[in-house]
């Protein structure tokens, strides 16, 4: 029999590679040179293959099966590493260097394509990732629902049947409240239109933000891609993006609490899971919790905002000197339908959020093609938001997970907004002084409550079980529909 040491030695060579994979990643969408695309893509190729080979290696499988019934951490490793393995062994080597090198290619093309505002030179790439992604959710096996396949690689368990009901009546409860907040409108002016704010001092803040959240900036960093995201290599290595917007520091102030959340989850895994299976989120839902939490109920909360805005007021005095805080408080959390998921309130976000999830079943089902996805993205925008995108770049070309090969990540989002929301309520019953600590920008009791109970764990638990384990329910809209009904009702003072 195989020591656990021995296999533990081969689930640190696979959380390496992992790692180094993370790393080529990162830098592809941070600091690669234009011309180095193709070497990219061959050498992301190469890692994938070995990771593959590595993962499936019948010998592995052997280990697995004769430490199945090991104890605590040991056992819960064997679990999530035969599960991660019995899904690659379904899929060919050869779909795994074809994928890794086209979505090295569309990612290059989609950021061309949308510095252009064009579509039409990004969609032979997304046709060659969509096509491979259908081939990939056929070789996994589903019951009828090729969606079903890649949604289980984000929210492990997560079905079409599940989800389509929770997406619906977030739908159903949404689209009246946005109408009746659009009926008691009020004129704001916008203390940030026309002005102009340093790029420099926004960076310098949103590291201050950062720090303030508590992640470690001697064991992570933030630099600036296209679309911002967090990655790395290791939870001493955690990467961040930003991006900046010189007319709008706002972008850069939630894309930092946005991303820091996901930074918080990875530096706050227990160091004795790390370089094991363990050492990751159980789901991406649950992983989007936390960068949804910081965003939202923490960053435009009205306890952390008077904070949040004294920052602001610090870091751009000529600009927001004479700025009252009720205007901060209206602008961050006024409520109006954008063509930009990114920069959506808290109440249509998840209608961007459905309009992506149908687009992609779609696509997955064959019932459309890569060539109309303009179009329909056109006709579901108007149907769910009530406005047409005037450019690709404000439709279509505005994410870039779809280049990525991420089809069927975009409902953790929804996901992790109800997470978040029955996280946040369980930590306000946890925490009594939780208002007053972030009226001052103490914000490390929370980060601590949070990574105590969630970030800590890892993957030894389920998503929906941790949760549970901690809100004493598991998925639910009741906390997120609950905590929108008062917020939106006493900023427009009419209940909703």
């Amino acid at each position: 029999m195989v020591t656990f040491e021995r296999l533990l030695g081969r689930m640190h060579e696979l959380a390496d590679l992992a790692g180094v994979i993370g790393l080529a990643t990162w830098d592809q969408e941070t600091f690669l040179p234009a011309k180095a695309t193709a070497a990219r893509a061959s050498q992301l190729a190469t890692l994938q293959k070995l990771y593959h080979q590595r993962l499936v290696d019948p010998a592995l499988g052997d280990w697995l099966l004769e430490h199945a019934r090991a104890p605590g951490d040991r056992g819960a490793m064997v679990r999530v590493l035969n599960l991660e393995r019995e899904r690659a062994l379904k899929v060919p080597e050869r779909l795994v260097t074809e994928l890794a090198t086209a979505t090295a290619h569309a990612i290059d093309a989609w950021k061309q394509a949308r510095a252009d505002d064009v579509f039409e030179p990004y969609r032979p790439h997304l046709t060659r990732v969509v096509a491979l992604k259908r081939e990939q959710a056929d070789a996994i096996g589903h019951g009828g629902e090729r969606y079903d396949a890649l949604l289980d690689g984000y929210e492990p368990g997560m079905t079409v049947a599940r989800l389509q009901p929770v997406l619906s009546a977030l739908r159903e409860q949404l689209v009246p409240m946005v109408r009746a907040l659009e009926a008691v409108r009020r004129e704001r002016v916008d203390p940030f239109a026309g002005q102009h704010f340093e790029v420099a001092a926004q960076e310098r803040l949103t590291l201050e933000l950062l720090t303030t959240m508590g992640f470690d900036l001697e064991a992570g960093r933030q630099d600036r891609s296209v679309h911002p995201f967090s990655g790395g290599t290791h939870p001493r290595d955690v990467r961040l993006t930003n991006r900046f917007d010189p007319s709008d520091p706002l972008v850069a102030v939630f894309i930092a609490l946005h991303e820091g959340g996901h930074g918080l989850y990875c530096q706050g895994l227990d160091p004795a899971l790390f370089r094991t299976p363990l050492a990751r989120v159980p789901s991406m839902g649950l992983d989007e919790s936390q960068s949804r939490l910081w965003e939202n109920l923490v960053g435009r909360s009205q306890a952390f905002g008077g904070y949040l805005f004294a920052r602001l007021q610090a870091a751009f005095p000529s600009q927001l000197g004479g700025v009252a805080p009720e205007a901060f408080a209206a602008r961050v959390n006024r409520v109006e339908r954008t063509a930009l998921r990114g920069q959506a309130d808290e109440l249509t976000y998840n209608l961007h959020i459905v309009l992506r999830y149908e687009l992609e079943l779609g696509l997955l089902r064959g019932e459309l093609e890569v060539a109309d996805l303009p179009a329909a993205w056109a006709e579901r925008s108007g149907a769910l938001l009530g406005l047409t995108p005037p450019s690709p770049r404000l439709g279509v070309l505005q994410d870039i997970h779809w280049a990525e090969g991420a089809l069927g990540y975009f409902p953790t989002y929804s996901l992790g907004n109800l997470y978040g929301a029955s996280l946040f309520a369980a930590a306000r019953r946890a925490l009594p002084d939780l208002d007053a600590q972030l009226r001052e920008g103490q914000l490390l009791p929370l980060r601590d409550w949070l990574r105590e109970r969630v970030c800590a764990h890892g993957h030894r638990r389920d998503a929906e079980a941790l949760v549970q384990a901690v809100t004493g329910r598991g998925l639910t809209d009741e906390d997120f529909i609950a905590y929108l009904r008062a917020k939106y009702s006493a900023l427009y003072g009419s209940p909703l």
